[in-house]
């Protein structure tokens, strides 16, 4: 066995049997469904699971009166549609916490209140109105007195950030930074609260599976790979993620912030071209997360933050749109049958192993093995604009970072910086990177967030290169 994965190895036993400090599991549960328990048996389930924390995606009665005395911790959510409102009214930020907060509190444990999600990706222009509104709930919290038990904070996606490769890199999105990021930053440091962050390793492993190792995403044990900028070798690409938001807050100087991780998770099914999607995949990273989060230590940038992570999601949840992975990121059916079999307590993890079916570990690669000569011709690579903002960042990063694509002609104040958008961002380094690989088959596809077309693609005075 090599050093490095003894050093894993033994890394990994020594957690296990130094369970002092620890992270905390929950769970999301989501009802996007017409065929989900009642919320009073779904609180038995929880119960059953030793699952003592979870969070909601709005604040409907049932839910909240079923969870009141269960000893459940609840994180509760006012929906992106309600942020203006909140943010132009403190008297309807009164109100909205009397009625869905103060009025089940302290029956009902809620420990936080996650204001909007992902508000940036959010199509109706909801950003400005984030911090006015998270300021004004907790100024309703401080009227009813309930601010130093319920915490405020606004969950954010991975594309918050315009850097997530190296690790010691991570920079949030310059057009961010003085409206929101500040703001809201130095608004969690002033409460004392903290950053909700949603990561998943799956998006950036299913466009990349060519550069990707999938026992790296799955936290099974591999050589690790070095962050040239600082030299600390990563073992998951979960750490990699969390430490790009933990390097981003540095990068402003707020070290001090603690980070919650809202969302995370692997799906048990997906399309033909949904690459890792599978059951023994996603037993293999919610198995393998809870085993890291619940045996203690942080992350290699920040050892000592211990993170409670919420896995996505308690159920399959039949009526989200979207790719088949969409409906199938739960734990369980809705029968309450487990999709797959993974403890969620220390007690569980003891008899707990990683199943690994006889393909996993093998070397990287979603395709289909060998490629193909390069296509004859010139063409071209350039992003799917119906891919969506997370994967193409996602995609993006990974092409700029262990992809190798040239990317310097699209950062600020280069040739092709502009029009700066997302998919203009990504279309130079998709071909940047397709080009390099000789436009072999395979290679403009990043997950499905790319295609090939065969007339030069045109952002801006940017001229895309045909080959190096």
């Amino acid at each position: 066995m090599a050093p490095s994965l003894l050093s894993f190895s033994l890394l990994l036993i020594s957690a296990l049997f130094n369970i002092a400090d620890c992270g905390s599991i929950g769970v999301n549960y989501g009802r996007v469904a017409n065929n989900l328990p009642p919320a009073t048996r779904v609180v038995e389930l929880l119960k059953s699971q030793g699952l003592n924390r979870v969070k909601v995606y709005d604040t409907d009665p049932a839910v909240l009166h079923a969870l009141s005395g269960s000893g459940i911790k609840v994180t509760v959510d006012l929906p992106n549609q309600q942020l203006f409102a909140a943010a132009k009214s403190t008297s309807f930020a009164k109100t909205w916490v009397q009625q869905n907060v103060a009025a089940y509190y302290p029956h009902t444990e809620i420990e936080a209140i996650a204001v909007g999600n992902e508000v940036f990706v959010d199509t109706h222009n909801t950003t400005k109105f984030l911090v006015p509104a998270m300021k004004n709930i907790h100024e309703a919290l401080v009227k009813f007195n309930l601010h130093s038990e319920i915490k405020v904070s606004s969950p954010i996606a991975l594309s918050a950030l315009q850097n997530s490769y190296p690790s010691s890199a991570g920079s949030f999105r310059p057009e961010l930074i003085e409206p929101v990021f500040k703001p809201m930053l130095d608004f969690l440091r002033q409460t004392g609260s903290f950053l909700m962050v949603n990561a998943y390793p799956f998006f950036a492993y299913e466009s990349n599976t060519d550069v990707i190792s999938l026992d790296y995403a799955l936290f099974r044990e591999n050589p690790g790979v070095v962050d040239a900028g600082n030299g600390l070798r990563y073992f998951s690409l979960f750490d990699a993620q969390i430490d790009a938001v933990f390097a981003a807050m540095s990068a402003l100087k707020y070290d001090d912030i603690r980070l919650v991780v809202t969302e995370t998770g692997w799906p048990s099914k997906g399309d033909e071209n949904e690459n890792g999607a599978s059951i023994q995949n996603a037993a293999a990273y919610n198995g393998n997360l809870i085993r890291r989060i619940l045996t203690g230590g942080g992350t290699p940038l920040r050892p000592k933050a211990d993170l409670t992570v919420y896995l996505f999601a308690l159920f399959n949840e039949n009526n989200k749109f979207g790719p088949t992975s969409e409906r199938n990121y739960g734990l369980f059916y809705p029968n309450e049958d487990k999709v797959y079999d993974i403890p969620f307590t220390v007690e569980g993890l003891k008899n707990y192993h990683d199943r690994r079916s006889p393909a996993a570990g093998s070397p990287a690669n979603g395709g289909t093995g060998g490629v193909s000569k390069s296509t004859t011709g010139s063409t071209w690579c350039v992003a799917s604009g119906e891919a969506g903002k997370e994967k193409l960042q996602a995609a993006l990063d990974f092409a700029c970072g262990e992809g190798g694509a040239d990317c310097h002609p699209i950062q600020p104040g280069a040739t092709c910086y502009n029009p700066n958008t997302i998919e203009a961002h990504a279309s130079f380094a998709f071909n940047s990177y397709y080009q390099k690989n000789g436009r072999k088959m395979g290679t403009c596809y990043f997950g499905g967030a790319a295609y090939v077309v065969t007339q030069p693609p045109k952002y801006g005075n940017c001229e895309f290169p045909t080959g190096y």
